[in-house]
């Protein structure tokens, strides 16, 4: 039986803890003895994990990634607390000094850079070591492990990191998983001299899961609105485009469309400004914000049009979910749409912009044949996917000569 270390950081409500729990509820434990350590055991996804894997014990050091300066200093983890504090510091100069949208991914490199001599290493030896979550410094760094896997769940040409230390990191797995083929040529592209490492497997996804929890009953105002209802699912984040919906809905709502309300679950440090962004509009009685929900499918169910407004996206799991349900489908044409979703055939695909946004939900309301005809090619469509992991048991396998 082979042994099989999985890294996380932990199972708050997001796309990837969901795949994550998917994942490890049809592995094959029959063949593989599945440790998971998460950095810290906190999420409402907690209760996804199966009990078949091992959860390793919360680690003092490792738990600071999901906490502030603030509470690292109160903690008295001194070290830390400082490596955190350099880190912040040193990504907003080199942000400014690149000009960078997101510095929050240099940060991230820093931090770890900076925190890697106070952690402790894992004493037990596995077969395999996988790391779901960039960056992956913890399983490069401190397991060992005859085999390593990392993740990539995001669109790469838009993760805006320091190359030097990204490499450096990439280098030390023998083997990178990216969720689409999209999401493979991204990395590629910015990576060409790891291409022997790549390889594509989807996210797991469960379509009797998903239809059962779809129809599990759920106190929401969509249950009780008569307006055509549109609904987001997504982390609120500059990644998601929530704010380029807000507007979307306004421009909407001036082309006459006062009957359409666009609901979003999901929680994220947008919150504050898209609160903003709504009152500015005067849209508080029709773009609403439901906030995290553990459940998100029966509100998937409960809408008349799915939309994913993203600006990137490596392989949205709700909008898979969403087909699984049997709903109509839009998103954004982020570099990694095709992939995703096959244009006017099992949803459309719509130009990344505001008008872009408004035009494309003004013509899917407008027109209720296509609407119908995108959810039955759902509906008609099987979705399952667990051969996938097939792919994952021939690299947990394919062990390096001589480790």
């Amino acid at each position: 039986m082979k042994k099989v270390l999985i890294a996380s950081y932990d199972m708050e409500v997001g796309g990837v803890e969901r795949s994550l729990a998917s994942m490890l509820e049809v592995f094959d434990y029959d063949r593989h003895a599945i440790d998971v350590m998460l950095y810290r055991h906190q999420g409402d996804f907690m209760n996804l994990l199966p009990e078949r894997i091992r959860l390793m014990g919360e680690m003092r050091a490792y738990a600071t990634f999901r906490k502030s300066i603030g509470e690292i200093f109160s903690e008295r983890q001194w070290f830390l607390g400082l490596s955190r504090a350099l880190s912040k510091v040193q990504a907003q100069w080199v942000g400014k000094r690149r000009g960078l949208a997101e510095p929050g991914y240099v940060q991230m490199q820093l931090m770890w850079k900076y925190a890697l001599p106070f952690l402790p290493r894992i004493v037990q030896t596995y077969d395999t070591a996988i790391s779901y979550l960039w960056p992956h410094y913890f399983v490069a760094d401190k397991v060992k492990a005859a085999t390593k896997i990392a993740w990539i769940h995001t669109d790469y040409s838009m993760v805006e990191a320091s190359p030097g230390l990204d490499l450096a990191m990439w280098n030390k797995f023998d083997h990178i998983v990216a969720v689409s083929e999209a999401c493979k040529q991204s990395f590629l592209a910015r990576y060409e001299s790891l291409a022997g490492k790549v390889v594509v497997i989807e996210n797991i996804t469960s379509p009797a899961f998903v239809r059962t929890m779809a129809g599990a009953p759920a106190v929401s105002p969509m249950k009780r609105d008569n307006r055509f209802k549109l609904l987001t699912v997504a982390r609120l984040s500059h990644a998601k485009g929530i704010d380029q919906a807000v507007k979307a809905l306004k421009l909407l709502k001036e082309r006459g469309y006062g009957d359409i309300a666009w609901y979003v679950v999901g929680y994220g440090g947008d919150e504050p400004m898209l609160r903003e962004l709504i009152i500015e509009n005067g849209l508080e009685d029709s773009f609403i914000l439901l906030g995290k929900q553990t459940n998100p499918y029966p509100y998937i169910q409960s809408c008349d049009l799915y939309v994913q407004p993203s600006r990137y996206e490596g392989k949205a799991v709700t909008v898979t979910e969403a087909k699984i349900i049997g709903k109509p489908i839009l998103i954004t044409n982020y570099s990694t749409a095709s992939s995703q979703v096959d244009d006017n055939c099992d949803g459309c695909i719509t130009e990344m912009s505001i008008e872009g946004i408004a035009n494309g939900i003004e013509r899917l309301y407008l027109d209720g044949a296509l609407r119908s005809r995108l959810a039955e090619t759902c509906l008609q469509t099987d979705y399952s996917n667990g051969s996938e992991l097939e792919k994952l048991y021939n690299l947990v396998g394919a062990h390096k000569e001589g480790a």
